[in-house]
C-alpha cells in the first residue's frame, strides 16, 4: 500500500499518510474533514484505529531483570521468558505473569515492621498469636523470627500450590512451635538460637521441596527472644543467680588449680627427700658395715696390732676435739693443772711449774 512505504517513495504530491502517530491522526482528522462520507463510515473508521492501537499496544510487554515472565496460551503453560522486550498474542490468546525471581522476599512472624529505614520500628502487639510458644521444659517464649526466601521455580510457584505465602506461614508457624518445643528454654534464650534458626530452616525447606512450591528458603533468622513480659523480672533474677553460681563455681575451679598443683608438688618433693634420705641412711649403714667387715679380717689376722691401732685412733680422735684437759690427783683436794695440751704441742716437752717428778 502507499502509505506504507518510505517517505521518499511516496505518491506524487506526498498525499500518503505519514509514518509518525500524531501525524497519522492529524491526517486521518483532514480525511475526514475533505471526504463528504457518511457519519458511519467516520466512526467505524475511527473503531478501526482504535482497534488497530489495542492490539499494537497489546501485543508486546517488558520483563525487569530481577522478574521472569510464564507465558500461558490459551490457559496452557508454554514456556517462560528472561528480561527484555518480548511480544505476545493479544485478545488473551497469551497471558503473561511475572514472578520476581532475582530477590530475596521475607516473612514476618511474631511481629511486623511498621517503619523500614535505618532505624526501622517494630510492632509487636497483637502478634502474640505467632510468638508465644511452650518450650520442651515447659517454659513460655516469645519468639521474633523472619523467613527469607527467593522464587527459584516460578511453574511450580503458580500451578502446583495456590497461596504459597500462607503454605510458606503455616509451615514456618508449625516448625519453629516443634523446634521450640523439644529444645529447653535456656538453649533457645541463650547460646543455642543458631542452632535453632539453622534446624528450622532445614526442615522448612524439605517440607516447601515436597509440596513443589518452588520456594528456596536462604535463612531463617531469630530477631529476638524472650519470655513473657509478666515473668521477666523473675526470668532476670534467675539469670542473675545463675551468673553467681557460674561466677562461684569458676572461682572455686581456680583456686583448686593453683592450690592442687603446688601440694602435689610439694607432697613429690616431700617424697623424693625422704627417698634419697632413706637411700643415705642405707648406704651409709652398708659403708659401716663393711667397714667393720674389713677391720674385723685385719683383727682376726693380728688382734694385737689392730687392737693398738685402733685405740690410738680412737685417742687421736677423741684429742683432738678437746679444747682444755686437765689432770687431777684423787689425793688433792684442789684442780691443780699439770698438763696443758693445748700448749704442749708449742712447747714440745717442756715442763710445767709444779709438775716436776710427775709421770
Amino acid at each position: 500500500m502507499e502509505w506504507e512505504r518510505p517517505p521518499e517513495k511516496r505518491a506524487p504530491g506526498g498525499s500518503g499518510p505519514p509514518q509518525d502517530f500524531e501525524e497519522v491522526l492529524r491526517w486521518l482528522a483532514e480525511r475526514f474533514k475533505k471526504s463528504p462520507g457518511s457519519f458511519m463510515g467516520r466512526i467505524f473508521a475511527i473503531v478501526g484505529i482504535v482497534l488497530v492501537l489495542f492490539i499494537v499496544f497489546n501485543s508486546y510487554y517488558t520483563v525487569q531483570p530481577q522478574e521472569t515472565a510464564v507465558i500461558q496460551r490459551f490457559g496452557k503453560f508454554i514456556g517462560t521468558a528472561g528480561s527484555g522486550l518480548h511480544f505476545m498474542i493479544p485478545f488473551g490468546v497469551d497471558t503473561v505473569t511475572k514472578v520476581v525471581t532475582g530477590q530475596v522476599l521475607q516473612r514476618e512472624y511474631g511481629y511486623r515492621t511498621t517503619r523500614p529505614g535505618v532505624r526501622s520500628e517494630f510492632q509487636a502487639k497483637g502478634y502474640e498469636a505467632e510468638s508465644l510458644m511452650l518450650s520442651g521444659d515447659l517454659d513460655v517464649v516469645e519468639v521474633h523470627w523472619t523467613v527469607q526466601y527467593m522464587i527459584r521455580n516460578p511453574v511450580k510457584y503458580l500451578f502446583h500450590v495456590s497461596g504459597v505465602e500462607a503454605t510458606l506461614d503455616d509451615i514456618s508457624q508449625a516448625v519453629m512451635r516443634q523446634i521450640v518445643g523439644n529444645h529447653y528454654a535456656d538453649d533457645i534464650l541463650t547460646t543455642g538460637r543458631a542452632a535453632l534458626a539453622n534446624e528450622c530452616q532445614q526442615q522448612i525447606q524439605k517440607i516447601m521441596d515436597t509440596y513443589g512450591t518452588g520456594l528456596q528458603i536462604v535463612a531463617v533468622k531469630l530477631q529476638d527472644v524472650n519470655p513473657p513480659a509478666p515473668v521477666q523480672p523473675a526470668f532476670n533474677e534467675v539469670n542473675e543467680a545463675k551468673q553467681d553460681r557460674s561466677r562461684t563455681i569458676n572461682e572455686a575451679e581456680q583456686t583448686y588449680n593453683e592450690k592442687i598443683p603446688e601440694a602435689s608438688g610439694q607432697a613429690k618433693q616431700t617424697v623424693a627427700q625422704a627417698q634419697a634420705y632413706a637411700t643415705e641412711q642405707v648406704n651409709r649403714a652398708e659403708g659401716k658395715a663393711q667397714r667393720f667387715i674389713d677391720i674385723l679380717a685385719q683383727y682376726q689376722k693380728a688382734p694385737d696390732i689392730t687392737r693398738r691401732r685402733m685405740y690410738l685412733d680412737s685417742f687421736a680422735a677423741i684429742m683432738a676435739k678437746a679444747g682444755h684437759i686437765y689432770i687431777v690427783d684423787s689425793a688433792q683436794k684442789n684442780i691443780l693443772p699439770l698438763l696443758d695440751f693445748g700448749k704442749l704441742g708449742g712447747q714440745h716437752g717442756s715442763q710445767i711449774p709444779g709438775a716436776s717428778g710427775q709421770k
